[in-house]
């Protein structure tokens, strides 16, 4: 009996996961699950490289899951993620589908494959009662002030009762660890894409000339216009320094060398991410990103066909 459920796709970005991850659905009769953090806002397509176009191999479309599902502008939170992602993950195996989860962003993988037992860190009455006639907003920049944690993510502020207990936790971890606990439902065989790092800057800079090319700052400027100017910031490096250069605080040489500098250094704290993930027990079968795409492919399938034939 096979021992695993589900794909993984993973690496950092302009590693070439939607590809590939796109090839293997089609060879392997798959659905593709994304977690990526931002493509699951609308009208959000260029920042967040979508790349809709690669969900289509020989004039047939792949279908994919949690793209596109909430406007741009609302909230989203990894708790409703992971419902989301649960849901279709069953979908997708009572389609009899493989599941293929792609994506780069580390915290969303790792919502995918653990569950993370927060309920464990233990109430602080003395900090409680010292915070419970706070005001809200006094609360939340309390909150803000408290070194982000793998918690971060998870934070709801829609109360103050929830921010009281976002700071117990948080700041419980700046001492303490939690032990990754792995999710049942989800027994995934993984493959990563890794390359050289001085190729892996190249292919940034030349993707981020490319997205410029082809109507970044235009999206940005549409979504500026639509009223999410005080949002857009916090969508992700693209949106944020694209903005800044619409307010006149960047020009357009200094925006493409700061982006692209932003965009290399997420770029390697993925990697970092991922390694971690291997040093907690995590199985990351690794391909060269930089080799030719049949090439990636055929050593894919070779990988995968033994767990999934």
């Amino acid at each position: 009996m096979n021992k695993y459920n589900a794909l993984v796709i993973l690496g950092a970005t302009a590693t070439g996961k939607t590809k590939l991850a796109t090839q293997l659905a089609y060879h392997f009769n798959g659905e593709i699950i994304s977690a990526d953090s931002r493509q699951v806002y609308k009208d959000m397509d260029i920042g967040t490289g979508k790349d809709l176009e690669d969900y289509s191999i020989n004039n047939q479309s792949v279908r994919h899951h949690l793209i596109d599902i909430v406007p741009a502008g609302s909230k989203y939170h990894i708790h409703q993620f992971k419902q989301d992602f649960s849901n279709a993950f069953l979908q997708t195996i009572n389609n009899k589908k493989l599941p293929i989860i792609c994506g780069g962003s580390g915290l969303y993988l790792q919502a995918c494959l653990f569950d993370l037992p927060f309920t464990a860190v233990p109430i602080n009455s003395d900090l409680r009662n010292k915070l419970q006639h706070i005001e809200k907003q006094t609360l939340l920049k309390m909150l803000a002030q408290i070194p982000a944690t793998i918690y971060t993510p998870h934070i709801d502020t829609s109360s103050s009762k929830r921010i009281i207990r976002a700071i117990e936790i948080n700041s419980w971890l700046q001492n303490h660890t939690l032990p990754l606990k792995v999710n049942n439902a989800v027994t995934p065989f993984v493959i990563g894409l890794q390359c050289d790092r001085a190729v892996l800057i190249q292919r940034i800079s030349n993707r981020l000339s490319m997205r410029l090319e082809n109507g970044l700052i235009d999206e940005v400027a549409r979504l500026k216009e639509n009223g999410l100017e005080n949002e857009l910031q916090y969508y992700g490096l693209e949106y944020k320094f694209v903005l800044q250069y619409l307010q006149g605080f960047l020009s357009s040489d200094q925006l493409q060398d700061k982006l692209g500098t932003a965009i290399n250094q997420f770029a390697k704290r993925q990697v970092t991410f991922f390694k971690k993930l291997e040093r907690e027990g995590l199985k990351i079968n690794w391909l060269d990103a930089a080799m030719p795409q049949q090439t990636i492919l055929n050593e894919a399938i070779d990988l995968v066909t033994p767990h999934f034939i």
